[in-house]
């Protein structure tokens, strides 16, 4: 890996790798940008120097602009830097915490985390409601326009600045930032509606029956999380080249999709969840999979497809076992912190290959993980050494 390194001139600026056309989102180009402006009076927000940042399948749909086939967002910026940073899956240290930040239990020095939601009112009934991931007013960590007009910049730089509502504190967990920035996007997407999922089965006293759908970055997190939460675990795949690696992270049955011999009757209103963490959803067969849930149980969905995808359904699918068909967005911040204490006590770690940032440590993670040369998730590292931080 390459031995390049940069200097950034804290607090008048950040440094990151920004992709400013999708025709080059292999390549993102180390630039100098300025932070977002807060209200040192009115705002509890913190600057946070990073030291980890997982590689998430958003930041190539982003990069690639594949979610909107319009613009991308940096270009309807202010004072936001002329392309855009990504990066979700944020662990470092505070560098500067505002006073309501402090007076919110914030210091300079504190481990925290940051994931895909970066704030949200706080005023709304979803707010007030512990479903802060649904706030309409909420911004993105990258890629979201604040209402001064600044677009949000990721973990893929020196430094974030962000409110601390969705901030988290880790100064309690033992995990590694390696292995804590995987959880904050991808471990929370997939434990939410997981948690959700078991609940009437926890309550009838019963152990939890769980599918999930797709061995890959989401996937093996939920193997892993729903383990951990004491269910059944069936991993589904499209053929048998994970089955080995899902029976390591603790599934219990495993299907080939692709295998025509699979016996579908034993599966018969079997499953109390069935989480699809695929990006797509086109080569599924929802004539096995949907008679496969229990009485009123659902079919989520947290892997997103491209725009263009189209998923057609009759509604007698539905009928012999009143199932449903839903998606799930992120998690709420007490369910990050339920997820963080059950990883810390149960010393879950997510499969992580360490790729050290730096132009050519991006351009492979991104490249590698659109090619899906991934086993399971990337996390960029040694942060200080490239940035000249940590001081």
């Amino acid at each position: 890996m390459s031995s390049e390194s940069t200097t950034v001139n804290y607090p008048e600026e950040f440094k990151g790798f920004a992709v400013s056309d999708p025709e080059e989102w292999s390549n993102p180009k180390l630039i100098s940008f300025t932070p977002k402006k807060f209200d040192d009076e009115k705002d509890s927000y913190v600057h946070i120097e990073v030291e980890t940042n997982g590689i998430c399948g958003s930041d190539l749909f982003v990069i690639k602009n594949e979610w909107s086939h319009n613009e991308m967002t940096y270009k309807k910026g202010t004072y936001s830097p002329k392309g855009q940073i990504v990066g979700h899956e944020i662990v470092g240290r505070v560098k500067y915490a505002s006073p309501l930040a402090q007076k919110n239990g914030y210091n300079v020095g504190d481990r925290v985390g940051v994931g895909a939601q970066c704030n949200a009112c706080l005023d709304c009934y979803e707010c007030k409601n512990n479903k802060e991931q649904y706030c309409s007013k909420s911004n993105g960590t990258y890629n979201s326009i604040y209402p001064d007009g600044y677009v949000s910049q990721g973990g893929y730089a020196s430094h974030v600045s962000c409110t601390t509502h969705m901030c988290f504190k880790l100064n309690d967990i033992k995990l590694e930032s390696k292995y804590v920035s995987p959880l904050l996007c991808a471990g929370l997407t997939v434990f939410s509606p997981i948690i959700r999922g078991i609940k009437n089965a926890l309550e009838e006293k019963r152990t939890p029956k769980v599918a999930i759908i797709g061995i890959g970055g989401l996937g093996h997190l939920a193997v892993l999380l729903a383990k951990a939460k004491g269910c059944d675990v069936t991993a589904i795949s499209r053929g048998y080249s994970k089955k080995e690696d899902a029976t390591k992270m603790g599934a219990d049955d495993f299907i080939a999709m692709s295998d025509e011999k699979v016996d579908w009757s034993k599966y018969s209103r079997k499953f109390d969840l069935i989480l699809n963490c695929a990006a797509s959803t086109t080569s599924l067969d929802f004539s096995k999979l949907l008679p496969s849930l229990n009485i009123y149980s659902n079919f989520v969905s947290v892997g997103i497809p491209e725009k263009t995808e189209v998923l057609k359904l009759h509604p007698v699918q539905f009928l012999r076992n009143g199932c449903g068909i839903s998606a799930s967005l992120l998690g709420s911040k007490d369910e990050a912190y339920e997820l963080l204490k059950l990883a810390d006590e149960n010393d879950i770690k997510p499969w992580i290959e360490e790729i050290p940032i730096c132009s050519e440590g991006v351009h492979q993670g991104v490249q590698r993980l659109s090619d899906g040369d991934v086993r399971y998730r990337f996390v960029l590292t040694d942060y200080h050494k490239f940035f000249g931080t940590g001081n």
